[in-house]
C-alpha cells in the first residue's frame, strides 16, 4: 500500500496511469461496452461503477489543457429514450477535482468505439447505467 493513493486504484490500473502520457487516452466503460474486443490493455473492475474509480483517477490524473474537450462521453443514440443523470455526477467530480468547468464532447456511438481502439487502456466496470462510457485525455504534470 501506498500513502495518498484512493484505495480503488489498483497495482495495475497506477501502472497504466504512470505508463500513459500527454495525450494518451483512457476509456472507462460501463458493463454493455466491448471492452475485450476493442483494446489489447483492459483492466477489470467487473464490481464497481464508473463514478467511483472517475473520482479516484482524477485525484492523480491530469486531463489535457491543450484540447478544448480533454472529456468525451457517448452521445445517446437518437430514438433511445433514456437518461443520463450520471453525466451530471461526472461534472461535479470533474468540477471537484480539475479546473475545468465540467464541459464534455459527445461522439458518435461508432465514433466513440473507433476512438477507444487507440486507446492506451479501457478500464472495464460493472456500471450498470446505460451511456456512462467515459474517455479521458491525459494532460501534462507540471511542477509547482
Amino acid at each position: 500500500m501506498l500513502k495518498g493513493i484512493p484505495s480503488i486504484i489498483s497495482p495495475n490500473l497506477l501502472k497504466i496511469l504512470m505508463e500513459m502520457g500527454h495525450g494518451d487516452e483512457i476509456v472507462l466503460a460501463d458493463g454493455n461496452f466491448p471492452s475485450a474486443s476493442l483494446c489489447e490493455r483492459v483492466v477489470r473492475y467487473d464490481g464497481n461503477g464508473i463514478a467511483e474509480i472517475l473520482e479516484a483517477i482524477l485525484q492523480l490524473f491530469p486531463l489535457d489543457s491543450y484540447t478544448s474537450y480533454p472529456i468525451k462521453l457517448m452521445q445517446v443514440v437518437p430514438g433511445d429514450d433514456v437518461e443520463t443523470p450520471i453525466w451530471d455526477e461526472y461534472r461535479r467530480m470533474v468540477r471537484k477535482n480539475t479546473s475545468l468547468d465540467g464541459g464534455f464532447e459527445e461522439l458518435e456511438r461508432f465514433a466513440f468505439y473507433e476512438r477507444a481502439k487507440n486507446a492506451y487502456a479501457i478500464i472495464a466496470t460493472g456500471e450498470q447505467a446505460l451511456y456512462a462510457n467515459i474517455i479521458l485525455k491525459k494532460g501534462v504534470v507540471t511542477i509547482s
